[in-house]
């Protein structure tokens, strides 16, 4: 358990991807901090935790609000003791055609996806700063920050502003001592690719589930990805056999996207 005792906070920690992550984490020996709009989901999270024998705390909050994001790192260091990694996690998809986007889709996107990883890279830089320690961060990018998808042009635009938000973060804190690095998932079976399929059933009238198999068919190791394997990747990312990386946007899509 290489950061057994440790603090880590989880944004979109409710389900998904988060959830697995925050589970990984603790099973990791790490105490975590909950974040997301869904409080009774984050109670569930949290006795799932508590069953692994780590301390768990929740704190409701819209990571598109910068004071929010900062209020809930506060809260972590207060409740828990300490702060040592962050997970900008929480995210949400868009599935449009370019020509039908309106300023209003392009808003409300990057202010979750972008603004909100923002402001969970100062959050927590300001912390581990103000408290001596040498923190984590890690970043939801996705396969669509590398390469951008028809129909889900703005989504890949706002995955290709992560990576570059992790590089420059990671080329300004590096002298603190903080590491900066994003996981870039593929076609994970969770709540968000359900609703990315339907919604390319809508557009394209392919019949629902044909989209979500299209993509998985295309994977090399032939199977749909987990949370399970995200969170993989995110412990390595936490602990300290990862000390000598940053800046990293790291594919883990089961063989999908090359770089």
């Amino acid at each position: 358990m290489a950061i057994a005792g440790k603090v880590a906070l989880v944004t979109g920690a409710a389900q998904g991807i988060g959830r697995g992550i925050a589970l990984r984490l603790a099973q990791d020996g790490a105490d975590v901090a909950l974040v997301d709009l869904k409080a009774e989901a984050l109670t569930a999270v949290a006795a799932e935790i508590a069953a692994l024998g780590r301390k768990a705390t929740i704190f409701v909050a819209d990571v598109g609000d910068r004071e929010q994001v900062r209020a809930a790192v506060d809260h972590a260091a207060r409740e828990l003791g300490g702060f040592d990694i962050m997970v900008n996690n929480a995210g949400i998809a868009q599935v449009k055609a370019l020509a039908s986007v309106m300023p209003e889709d392009v808003e409300r996107i990057f202010r979750i996806n972008v603004h909100g990883v923002l402001w969970g890279i100062q959050a927590a830089a300001d912390r581990f700063i103000a408290d001596g320690r040498k923190g984590k961060v890690i970043n939801a990018c996705s396969i669509a920050g590398h390469d951008g998808f028809a129909l889900l042009g703005v989504y890949s635009a706002t995955k290709f502003a992560v990576r570059a938000l992790t590089q420059a973060a990671a080329k300004e804190y590096a002298s603190k001592g903080i590491t900066v690095n994003a996981y870039c998932p593929g076609v994970v079976g969770t709540s968000m690719w359900v609703e990315i399929d339907q919604l390319f059933s809508e557009i394209t009238g392919a019949e629902k589930g044909a989209t979500f198999r299209k993509y998985v068919d295309g994977i090399a190791l032939g199977r749909a990805q987990t949370p399970e394997d995200v969170a993989g990747l995110v412990s390595y990312l936490s602990g300290p056999d990862s000390d000598y990386m940053t800046g990293q946007s790291v594919l883990i899509d089961g063989g999908l996207v090359y770089r």
